[in-house]
């Protein structure tokens, strides 16, 4: 320093007017000797309040009782510098956090004549540390006890640097075995195959974020489904020093959510299938009226053109074409479960080579047919007819997948159903009867609609779109079910689920047992289409039996009361007035017990749940049919 004595008045002036920091000097026993502004405003002494006292009074009680004051010069003289930070007390008593430097000063011969002393109030940035590193020991906390989520960071090369317990618990390893390792090993084969943990990392970095759903692999292999997210992190200048990522475990989410995509799915399907079934069901009525109009027609004018070929060439025409369309209603009333089935215990093993006959000419010479129906299933309960028409259907659609021939196999196994694992409602024992064929297959946006009526993949004219649909129907029907497995070029395998029957079965064939017609019988028809009636009465007369017609229930029940009672009622279903068909017979039964009555329908609701109450001839009929269920309704009565 300068001896010049302005120089050190200079010098003098400008450490008294320093504020932020406490200057002063210390005499080689510690007391204070000068005093400036900033040690004022820090400690709350004034110069004469505190000159000539000893600097230890600054010191908290507990460290002047250590000796920390004496300590301090005894080291600033021994090394040449003395720095610390420690508690001090103001005047007020209170406290605050000082940075404190102690150097010794020697005179121009080298003795020493004391110590300058330099104070800083640090309180105010040690409690920002404080506050900073309470703040990070919190955060370190909430991350390691994170159990829901790995939360991790990885360094630029994506290496693991750090692992909450999320992590373990999810991933299966411990910090020590994956920090240092890459994270794509949490990456299916197939996924680092394609780059898609680089892929990840580069996105992140470029666009701030990345997130997705994937796959993941734990330590043992197994696979769960993973939300993920990867954020960059950056130091102060903008540089990368690595990545944030949180993955979550969300398998569970994502199975239930398939499930409940599927469960709306089948929803859809359901309500579609029984909008559908509605309308073709109520088509079905009217259009089997007009077929027993044609049908019978036919039957009456048989007898009438003698053996002319032309005519009786037209007829067969005529006859041919309304059984296609009986053929159509009755597929479409199987697709809306309104057939009315005539089920019985049935051993499928018993009837092998009858269906093997049955649908051998049904598959032309190009493929081949395989049965396999072992003498161990368990007897079903089914309407037979029903079920050999279902595998007809089934058999000729394998056929046509086969352009060039192939191979088409029917096959049967017992099956056990749980509800819970099955998924669709069915629980118990039945028996699965699988159609598989060795063609194209069927694409995958075609397989959902192959059910639904009308429609189909074939050439005009050369499918009605009804065969899966009756398949469908005599499956739900019979409370069973029908369901389909196909992939392009692997062919297709459409399987009937059919209830199990303990009864016994029995081997008496349901078409046989045919009775002779019967003759000269007083027959009430009731039908209120005038057409049908018609075709009615003509044929029971064509039969040699006397008929009375009426057009409703009110005026059966008076002709009964005028003219007494008929050896037989043959009434429609479904009829306009306060009385339909089933309300007339009940009636009657309970007035007359030992009248026979036979409904007619070609489509009823009302005759959906009659069972087996009153015999029920579907429309259209042929006079065989009405024939034989007039004698077998008249054998059972009561002589």
């Amino acid at each position: 320093m300068s001896s010049d004595p302005r120089d050190a008045e200079s010098f003098r002036r400008l450490i008294e007017s320093i504020s932020d920091y406490a200057i002063y000097m210390l005499d080689p026993q510690g007391r204070i000797t000068n005093w400036n502004r900033g040690a004022q405003q820090i400690k709350g002494y004034s110069a004469e309040e505190v000159v000539g006292s000893h600097f230890s009074r600054f010191f908290t009680p507990e460290d002047a009782a250590a000796g920390l004051p004496g300590r301090g010069l005894a080291t600033a003289l021994a090394e040449g510098r003395f720095e610390a930070e420690a508690w001090r007390v103001r005047k007020d008593g209170t406290r605050f956090w000082a940075n404190v430097v102690v150097d010794p000063i020697y005179d121009d011969e080298g003795r020493h004549i004391g110590f300058a002393k330099i104070t800083r109030d640090m309180t105010e940035r040690k409690a920002a540390q404080e506050a900073l590193a309470r703040s990070e020991r919190e955060f370190r906390l909430l991350v390691a006890g994170v159990i829901d989520y790995a939360l991790y960071m990885l360094d630029t090369e994506g290496r693991v640097s750090t692992w909450n317990s999320g992590a373990e618990k999810i991933k299966g390893y411990s910090a020590e075995e994956i920090i240092g390792q890459h994270f794509s090993r949490f990456y299916t084969p197939a996924d680092r195959e394609a780059g898609r943990p680089a892929h990840a990392l580069a996105k992140a970095a470029e666009e701030g974020r990345y997130e997705a759903e994937a796959w993941r692999v734990r330590k043992d292999g197994s696979l769960f489904w993973a939300n993920v997210v990867i954020d960059p992190v950056r130091d102060e200048t903008g540089e990368l020093i690595g990545f944030a990522k949180i993955t979550r475990d969300i398998t569970e989410r994502r199975n239930a959510q398939l499930e409940l995509d599927a469960a709306r799915e089948r929803l859809a399907q359901a309500q579609k299938m029984e909008a559908l079934g509605q309308l073709t069901g109520g088509v079905a009525h009217d259009f089997n009226n007009l077929l027993m109009v044609v049908t019978g027609q036919v039957e009456l004018l048989r007898r009438r053109i003698g053996h002319n070929p032309a005519a009786v060439r037209s007829l067969e025409a005529i006859e041919a074409a309304a059984r296609r369309g009986q053929d159509l209603t009755r597929h479409l009333l199987a697709f809306a479960r309104r057939q009315r089935l005539q089920p019985a215990p049935l051993a499928l093993s018993d009837r092998a080579e009858a269906l093997k006959e049955l649908l051998s000419t049904s598959i032309g010479s190009t493929s081949r047919l395989h049965i396999d129906l072992p003498s161990t299933l368990w007897t079903v309960e089914v309407d037979v007819s029903e079920l050999e028409l279902s595998l007809l259907n089934l058999v000729v659609n394998a056929r046509d997948a086969m352009p060039g021939g192939g191979d088409i196999s029917i096959s049967a196994r017992n099956l056990v159903l749980d509800p819970v694992e099955d998924g669709s409602g069915l629980a118990g024992d039945f028996v699965a009867i699988t159609v598989r064929d060795s063609g194209q297959g069927i694409p995958p946006d075609i397989l959902a609609r192959i059910f639904e009526p009308f429609f189909t993949t074939k050439e005009v004219d050369k499918g009605t779109g009804l065969g899966l649909s009756q398949v469908y129907g005599f499956a739900e029907q019979s409370g069973g079910r029908v369901t389909v497995e196909s992939r392009l070029g692997e062919g297709a395998a459409f399987t009937l689920i059919l209830p199990r029957s303990l009864a016994d079965p029995t081997a008496r064939d349901p078409r046989a047992g045919q009775m002779d017609p019967v003759a000269g019988v007083r027959i009430l028809v009731v039908e209120d289409n005038p057409e049908v009636a018609e075709v009615a009465a003509g044929l029971l007369e064509q039969l040699g039996n006397q008929v009375e017609t009426v057009t409703n229930a009110e005026n059966a029940l008076a002709a009964i009361k005028a003219g007494g009672l008929p050896d037989l009622v043959f009434s429609d279903i479904v009829m306009a007035g306060e009385m339909d068909g089933l309300a007339l017979a009940r009636r009657l039964r309970t007035e007359h017990p030992s009248l026979p009555i036979l409904l007619a329908t070609g489509y009823s609701r009302s005759g959906e749940d009659i069972g087996g109450e009153f015999m029920i001839l579907p429309k259209p009929y042929q006079l065989a049919d009405l024939s034989g269920a007039i004698s077998t309704l008249l054998a059972k009565r009561p002589l």
